[in-house]
């Protein structure tokens, strides 16, 4: 094993035979610079948080600023500014009612509240039986306990943790009509169980990059009002612009009781996230002797760097009018990604706004690691996800930028396609 990874453990990676790891020592605007010299053209926003690039110098400013000031202070009993303001802006922008915000410091952790939450706001409420929640096939919600639990749990990364979690009710979106008389037949059947429905609006990410139409999420919602259940929306990667409109949920008739948000949130900078409600989730916390407070702080909640950040992400996207850059990306994948259609390893091709998916027939680990490799070698930086290739890009990339990343991807293909054809003959 190379002497760097004599005592570090990386996400999601095999970590047996792994080779000599990529070192990043620089970052700027959209470019990854090695320690061996190459950079790296990032296609994907760093796990899809670097919605300006890096090196922003407005956050950077801002980030520094608070530096000095106050790097963190305890929110238990002593709030800030940045806090205050930061909920403000965030509520103006998510409007729906949602009026509340309960900041924590990772997505999977946001995800973690609102399921408390929601659990909570029936046993507040005398109704202690309503702790399922209804998820969805090719769902992806975190790696934390409860997180895991709403996952797809066959096709997910967490399936061998299928013993270990809670039960809920697993469903398919509701696409067809048929799909849609289940799904009702399941909240039907086991309503005095539910706590609430989880999905994330219009994109599956970690699921595949799934796109599907606002009009399936109205579905959903009114299921949820039907039967008198809470709504939990997941925009930790769609929310801040990357669908096209700030939040992906405002495309459709939806008002959820819950949203999660982070990634994209403090532009790249700190992690930081938030779970939003509306008042109707928080008076439930209020009053009685019964109606136990929320038990749930994580150490560095609201951290003030994090929230200077996401401060000055929220200034600088509105600023900008970054939504029209957006939704500029989104004209180039329409024109642009049709053209691997050709391809025989080629399923389909599909975007939404500033997320660009090339989904494969199969994608083998070894075809994996070549794939990597391959735009590597030539500057960019992928990293496939199941059976797609995915592109999405910070909201700042330039045109140019956008013809390296398909230009390369075309060759690569072309090269996989006489590979191909090499051994039919």
């Amino acid at each position: 094993m190379h002497k760097d990874l004599k005592h570090l453990w990386l996400p999601y990676t095999q970590m047996k035979n792994i080779g000599s790891p990529l070192k990043a020592v620089n970052t700027k605007g959209c470019d990854i610079f090695l320690k061996d010299g190459k950079v790296l053209l990032d296609s994907i926003s760093s796990w899809w948080t670097s919605c300006l690039g890096y090196n922003n110098s407005y956050l950077i400013k801002a980030v520094t600023k608070q530096l000095n000031a106050m790097p963190h202070v305890m929110f238990g009993g002593i709030i800030h500014d940045q806090a205050v303001n930061l909920s403000k802006k965030i509520t103006s922008l998510i409007k729906n009612d949602l009026e509340k915000v309960f900041f924590v410091d990772s997505g999977s952790v946001s995800v973690e509240v609102a399921l408390k939450m929601a659990v909570q706001f029936w046993i507040n409420q005398g109704k202690k039986e309503k702790n399922k929640f209804v998820h969805f096939k090719n769902g992806y919600h975190g790696d934390t306990s409860g997180a895991m639990s709403v996952c797809d749990p066959s096709e997910g990364m967490h399936f061998i943790f299928g013993k270990y979690l809670n039960k809920n009710l697993f469903c398919e979106l509701p696409t067809t009509l048929l799909l849609k008389k289940k799904l009702e037949n399941t909240i039907k059947k086991n309503k005095d169980k539910i706590a609430g429905i989880i999905v994330e609006p219009l994109v599956q990410c970690a699921g595949g990059m799934k796109i599907y139409p606002p009009k399936i999420l109205n579905i959903i919602y009114e299921l949820k009002k039907k039967y008198n259940i809470l709504l939990i929306l997941d925009e930790i990667a769609t929310g801040f612009g990357r669908t096209g409109t700030m939040f992906a949920f405002h495309q459709s008739k939806a008002k959820p009781d819950i949203v999660c948000i982070g990634k994209a949130l403090t532009g790249g900078m700190v992690s930081l996230s938030a779970t939003v409600t509306t008042k109707k989730i928080f008076n439930a916390f209020l009053g009685s002797r019964k109606n136990i407070e929320f038990m749930h702080g994580p150490t560095y909640m609201a951290n003030p760097l994090a929230c200077s950040a996401a401060n000055a992400t929220i200034n600088y996207l509105e600023k900008n009018k970054l939504l029209i850059k957006v939704k500029n990306i989104e004209k180039y994948f329409n024109l642009n990604l049709r053209k691997f259609n050709k391809y025989s390893f080629v399923n389909k091709t599909r975007y939404l706004g500033a997320i660009g998916v090339i989904e494969l027939n199969t994608l083998d680990n070894k075809n994996l690691i070549w794939l990597r490799n391959e735009f590597i070698k030539r500057g960019v930086w992928v990293r496939p996800l199941r059976n797609v290739v995915y592109f999405m890009p910070p909201y700042i990339i330039k045109k140019h930028q956008l013809e390296k990343i398909f230009k390369t991807t075309l060759d690569i293909f072309e090269l996989w396609q006489k590979q191909i054809v090499k051994k039919i003959i």
